[in-house]
């Protein structure tokens, strides 16, 4: 987990570019979603976070997007993740 305050743009880059941060979430709300969801590119930087994995995201108390990540929101609103 990495928040966005934490990181300067050009080491977040490289990280996202490795690999190593794969989704991103907004604190506040404990949602998760794929990084080119419109919804995460309009979240402030300050509520914004980013996983390595989904499991991450869900062991941190998490849930799916439900726009960018609808299938996984499902599973997830009828208690299969």
């Amino acid at each position: 987990m990495v928040l966005h305050t934490e990181v300067t743009d050009v080491e977040l880059r490289q990280e996202i570019r490795r690999g190593q941060l794969v989704l991103a979430g907004h604190r506040q709300s404990k949602t998760y979603g794929k990084l080119r969801c419109r919804s995460g590119q309009r979240m402030h930087r300050e509520n914004r976070i980013f996983f390595e994995s989904e499991s991450e995201a869900l062991v941190l108390g998490y849930r799916p997007c439900g726009s960018c990540m609808h299938a996984a929101f499902k599973k997830w609103k009828h208690g299969v993740i």
